[in-house]
């Protein structure tokens, strides 16, 4: 068991989960921030879907039964954030997965009517399954506390129009932090869906390899732009969550994503979505942002602990000012998934793989918090993707050798495969540094 380590975060609202013993945070207040990791439509935080959300018995009386769910996740955030000393306005990012495209509308429709014309840079993928039975959306937020000397302000990017149905903001300031929206390589004109630029020529099998035409648009045409109205670069990115549809797609990727990062990577985590996973049924990657003002007092530092990364050419992971971004972690060494993870066919019913993963994947996260001068039980957000979810408890289970007692701020979702034979889990931890 491991001793217990003083955290300088405060957990928000926190619950025991009935017949687990798992102890979760819906919130985590660090500093000048505020993070909101898997909200779901529930009525406590701690049990099932709400029954006023599912409603068997009247499923379309009045509302759908996925706006029901997307205001029930609203007024979850509000509780939240009014628990960290924050509001609707504070809010700098908001991600969402759907296991239902048609919960999308439902879900944007409840949205507006939450924030109104403070729409965030946002996120939606989506992904097979959640945690609970019945749920079809999982929320994660970003907010700022505030009275700190930061506000949120939203910005836009000519030339660069949002669907009128999500309504969210291109980029947000908050600091010296910029955040911009997931972008894909849509066309510059609103459902025209793939731009022409990453179309391969009809007929053509090898003229071009899809993934890399949409990255390298991606890239040039929507990220880069949006920072420079913002006042940043490509060079002052820290952190990229980047999802990928196919298995095959993850190394072309790779090749075409280090080529806009020559020097200073950004932390960066490859996640496997659902097929289709965006708004854009073709489309296969989509990439969210998170840079700092190129102008800005706050720095970038990448921390190297000598852990394994991920990915070929990725960093371990970058902070900036008081947070620190890990890239992916997989359980894996030079040999691929780690040794105590592969199970022994003369023992096949000993040992846990996914144990042994975690425990090794927090070992490697104490490791890289270390070095950049903090420590894991400051962690403000944690995204667990995971091949099977029937695996989740007992992966938490690790969890709390290494944290016992903490209320951990977690969102666990199902993947159709992770990228590497053997690993099960990719964890993606975003620390708090006092």
């Amino acid at each position: 068991m491991a001793k217990r380590t003083r955290a300088a975060v405060e957990p928000l609202l926190p619950v025991t989960l009935p017949k687990s013993g798992i102890r979760y945070a819906p919130g985590i207040k660090a500093g000048r921030w505020i993070f909101a990791t898997g909200l779901k439509g529930t009525d406590d935080f701690a049990g099932g879907m709400s029954p006023a959300v599912m409603r068997p018995e009247l499923p379309s009386w009045d509302s759908s039964k996925h706006r029901r769910e997307a205001d029930r996740i609203f007024t979850n955030l509000a509780r939240v954030l009014k628990a960290g000393g924050s509001n609707f306005r504070n809010i700098v990012r908001v991600d969402q997965y759907y296991t239902d495209y048609r919960a999308v509308e439902q879900y944007h429709g409840a949205r507006r009517a939450a924030l109104g014309g403070h729409i965030p840079p946002s996120t939606s993928i989506l992904q097979p399954r959640f945690l609970l039975a019945g749920q079809d959306i999982d929320v994660q937020m970003i907010a700022i506390v505030p009275g700190v000397g930061m506000r949120a302000q939203h910005l836009s990017a000519k030339g660069h129009p949002i669907h009128e149905s999500s309504g969210y903001s291109l980029a947000l300031a908050a600091g010296d932090f910029i955040f911009i929206a997931g972008r894909l390589a849509d066309a510059l004109t609103v459902g025209d869906g793939l731009a022409p630029e990453v179309r391969a020529p009809a007929g053509h099998l090898w003229k071009g390899a899809p993934v890399k035409l949409e990255t390298d648009f991606t890239v040039k045409q929507k990220i880069e732009p949006a920072l420079k109205a913002a006042g940043s670069s490509l060079a002052d990115v820290v952190k990229c969550q980047v999802y990928l549809r196919d298995l095959a797609d993850f190394a072309p990727f790779n090749e075409a994503w280090k080529k806009h990062f020559p020097k200073n990577p950004p932390a960066t985590s490859l996640i496997p979505m659902a097929t289709p996973g965006l708004a854009i049924e073709s489309g296969r990657v989509e990439i969210n942002t998170i840079a700092l003002r190129s102008a800005g007092r706050t720095r970038a530092q990448i921390v190297d602990a000598g852990v394994m990364p991920a990915w070929a050419g990725h960093c371990q992971a970058v902070r900036a000012g008081d947070l620190l971004f890990l890239s992916g972690l997989l359980a894996i060494d030079r040999g691929g998934v780690i040794e105590a993870a592969r199970p022994d066919p003369a023992q096949p019913f000993f040992g846990s793989s996914i144990q042994a993963q975690m425990d090794y994947l927090l070992r490697n996260a104490e490791k890289i918090c270390r070095a950049a001068g903090t420590s894991l039980a400051n962690v403000v957000r944690i995204q667990q993707f995971h091949s099977d979810l029937r695996e989740f408890h007992p992966a938490c289970q690790v969890w709390q050798q290494h944290l016992p007692g903490r209320p951990l701020p977690f969102s666990a979702v199902e993947v159709p495969f992770i990228p590497v034979p053997g690993c099960t889990v990719q964890l993606d931890l975003w620390v708090y540094v006092p």
